[in-house]
């Protein structure tokens, strides 16, 4: 890639910060059992029952049950025994999840509809909405936690966020490892899918200390269902830990992980009778490649924009409404030549050759335990993280990231304890200093011209700005400072009243340049600095009862920093919101019952963004959420383990509420009085869809069904054997903002059977059983009536692990 410049040193700045942040380790604290913390070990759970210490949430190390929050945990084993290979699976498992297509890339849950975020042992990752897809073989437990994150973790969006867990060389009891273990693992499947892993740890020792370790390595080299579409990616894992002093520990390690593939964004020239019958529109787009060399530059797609880019404003006052349209309306430029129609196969997408999305993740952690006779506890943790992300797209998209993110947090930790009271404590400041270089180029982006029954060609294939380094439609070089400051209590009385409370501020420097000489417009280079702040708090209340029933009720309000899909700020955000809040209100109630071997959850909410012009439309989008989610998991016994969800999910475009319309691309169900839809496919239609604003319905989010249900379970023969299934059933959606194109109701079956011969296991696993048709939105708000995802027909995975 050209004109391209490294931010100089981060990694050395990342360290003299760490180092600087280390000096207050003086005063620490020592390790005692919390004996209110419940811990659930039932026989053939598979780690399913949330009774184990979870961290993601506020810190406290308090399980699932008691944590007055919606949240789930899901174990390796359950992770293997149901053969999830990515985070778009787990839905199964954990209502509120369900995500929408990134153009085909899992990178991050949408979680309570909108875009989630990605923590790594409780700290937070840079922004992944589609840049790569995250690898969840290499975790021993996700964590889900369901609206924003607590003070003690920093700024986080409203939705949710993932917390992945590596595997570890600590047994969840404090203990090393007693002996070597390790597995070699190979998966085969459809559409020649490989994938080989391996991995060890174990107990050793440094200079007389005890020390633990583990490695994880996976490689794969897969094809695909969709053309032109394949995946190899490397990812490799360590961790270490070590106790230098009786008092003293250290973990640290890492990951690498290298991908390599490319964007899927589905089917193109979408409508209503592409969904329910397959019929597709056929046709080769007007030749634009004045030079010929292959590839339409934005100065050749300029010349005729007036005429393939049409805008219907949709407005009284130019009186272009969508159904005063006509086949008369549209220049023949914008027009098919040869235009027909076929049947579209569900592997025929918008996907070419030469289309690449490659992305090199690093990730790297170091983290101080210490605890002193006093009863405190310190721990110093330092995380750093960097990616290089290119992603081309022929139909006219292209964007890079070279982003780093360093972050210090210091927790000072402590509790007290009477006959009736159990009191912890935490206080914790910390540093994150991010870095962003950040390009984009989405002019000219037309998704209909190219003729999926065929490849692409110089008819629809665009030169991009990152082949030749400039007309790009941002370039943004910058970083933001966050220095932050958090305190958490949390009350447990041994009547079962528990009260958690929390409170944050942050302020963040922002500096950003947007290099003007390397855009599409050229214009002068300029830099724009501002300082923002904000105050983040957090109020739960629960109550044990004897009954085994837990009632809680959590309100909140969180700092939320709006920043791109490669972690940037840009010039035009600064100024006009990058810093914003997103409030909580939450209750539910949860339970343990059958000597704790049912789990059930329950809990209603409502979430909200608050300023709708600081937003991001593609990672951070402003909105109000509102329902219902219930989790039921059942160990009945040895031999059976159920699980259960339900999700209810409405989700509004507050920017579109409150501005009255939203801007989107239009497809040929906008245009009742277009009976050809040949004469659009040329180019894209573009308008603003109208919105009322007294009805907070007609700004109602599409793509997310509203009623989602789930169902898992797996039984074990005890004799080696087990069988496993999951069943998802979604209502139908519509795939636009605007409702023209509806995607109908699915229910999505998967089913295996696993063997278990102590040193080696074998598994089979279908995929889509009944071979159900069903689509999968691709950002309904912008580009949902020209293109969506229809997702995969049956399809099976094997795995073969051999265990020592």
């Amino acid at each position: 890639m050209t004109n391209k410049t490294f931010i100089s040193n981060p990694l050395a700045k990342a360290v003299a910060i760490g180092l600087a942040s280390l000096i207050p380790l003086q005063v620490m604290a020592q390790e005692t059992e919390q004996e209110s913390v419940e811990r659930i070990e039932v026989t053939g759970s598979l780690g399913s029952l949330p009774g184990q210490d979870v961290e993601a949430v506020f810190g406290f190390g308090k399980s699932i049950l008691e944590t007055p929050r919606s949240a789930s945990t899901i174990s390796d084993e359950q992770l293997e025994r149901f053969a999830v290979t990515d985070i778009d699976e787990l839905m199964a498992f954990a209502p509120g999840t369900f995500t929408q297509s990134f153009f085909g890339v899992a990178g991050s849950l949408d979680i309570r509809g909108t875009p989630g975020e990605n923590y790594f042992r409780g700290m937070k990752r840079l922004d992944n909405p589609g840049n790569y897809p995250t690898p969840i073989g290499a975790s021993s437990r996700i964590d889900i936690v369901r609206g924003p994150a607590s003070p003690i973790y920093g700024p986080s969006k409203i939705g949710g966020y993932l917390n992945f867990n590596p595997k570890s060389a600590r047994a969840s009891g404090g203990q090393y490892l007693e002996e070597n273990t390790g597995a070699f693992s190979y998966s085969l499947g459809s559409w020649d899918k490989s994938v080989m892993t391996a991995e060890i740890g174990g107990p050793g020792s440094i200079g007389g200390k005890d020390m633990g370790f583990y490695l994880y390595g996976e490689v794969e080299n897969s094809g695909s269902f969709y053309d032109n579409t394949d995946t190899d990616q490397t990812i490799l894992q360590a961790s270490i830990n070590v106790d230098i002093t009786d008092n003293m520990r250290i973990e640290f390690g890492g990951m690498y992980h290298d991908f390599a593939g490319n964007q899927v964004a589905g089917w193109n020239r979408l409508s209503q009778d592409l969904i329910d019958t397959g019929t597709y529109v056929t046709g080769t787009a007007k030749p634009l490649d004045i030079s010929g060399d292959g590839s339409i530059s934005h100065q050749e797609y300029n010349l005729v924009r007036g005429d393939i880019n049409p805008f219907i404003f949709n407005n009284v006052g130019f009186g272009l409404f969508p159904d005063r349209i006509t086949n008369a309306d549209f220049s023949p430029t914008l027009a098919l030549d040869n235009p027909g129609t076929t049947t579209l196969g569900r592997n025929q997408v918008l996907a070419a050759a030469d289309d690449v999305l490659l992305n090199t993740v690093e990730t790297l952690y170091f983290d101080i335990f210490y605890y002193t006779d006093n009863g405190w506890e310190i721990k110093n943790q330092m995380f750093y993280e960097a990616y290089e992300n290119l992603n081309e797209n022929a139909y006219g998209f292209a964007q890079f990231h070279d982003s780093s993110v360093f972050e210090n947090k210091l927790v000072f930790s402590t509790e007290y304890e009477s006959d009736a009271l159990l009191a912890q404590f935490q206080i914790s400041p910390s540093i994150r200093h991010t870095e962003f270089l950040h390009g984009d180029d989405y002019t000219n982006e037309y998704f209909n011209r190219r003729d999926l029954t065929g490849p692409s060609t110089a008819f629809d294939r665009r030169l991009l700005a990152t082949r030749i380094g400039k007309d790009f439609d941002n370039y943004d070089i910058g970083n933001y400072t966050d220095l932050g400051f958090a305190v958490m209590t949390d009350f447990t009385w041994e009547m079962g009243l528990n009260i958690v409370l929390g409170v944050r501020y942050d302020t963040i420097d922002i500096k950003s340049t947007s290099r003007g000489d390397l855009l599409l417009d050229v214009a002068d280079i300029e830099t724009v600095e501002e300082t923002v702040d904000g105050v983040s708090w957090n109020t739960s209340i629960s109550f044990k009862t004897d009954i085994g029933l837990i009632p809680y009720i959590t309100a909140a309000e969180q700092a939320t920093l709006v920043a791109g899909q490669g972690a940037e700020i840009g010039v035009g955000q600064v100024g006009n919101g990058a810093f914003d809040t997103s409030d909580l209100f939450e209750y539910g109630i949860k339970g343990s019952f059958l000597d704790d071997s049912l789990y059930f959850a329950l809990s209603v909410y409502e979430q909200e963004r608050t300023d709708f012009s600081a937003q991001a439309i593609v990672t951070n989008s402003t909105t109000e959420n509102e329902g219902t989610e219930f989790e039921l998991r059942w160990v009945v016994n040895d031999n059976l383990v159920v699980g259960a969800g339900y999700t209810n999910s409405k989700v509004y475009n507050l920017t579109a509420l409150e501005l009255g319309e939203q801007f989107g691309f239009f497809g040929i169900e906008h245009l009742p009085n277009v009976t050809d839809a040949s004469l659009l496919y040329g180019g894209a239609v573009i308008g603003n869809n109208l919105v009322d604003n007294t009805d907070k319905e007609s700004a109602r989010k599409q793509g997310i069904p509203e009623n989602i249900y789930t169902l898992n379970a797996t039984y074990d023969f005890q004799n080696g054997y087990a069988i496993n299934t999951s069943i998802i059933r979604a209502d139908s959606t519509f795939s636009d903002f605007s409702q023209t194109v509806t995607l109908p109701a699915y229910t999505l079956v998967n089913a295996g059977v696993f063997y278990n011969a102590e040193t080696w296991t074998a598994s089979l696993s279908i995929k889509n059983l009944t071979d159900e048709d069903y689509f999968r939105a691709n950002f309904p708000d912008l580009f949902g009536a020209q293109i969506v995802l229809p997702e995969l027909p049956r399809h099976y995975q094997a795995k073969f692990s051999y265990k020592f």
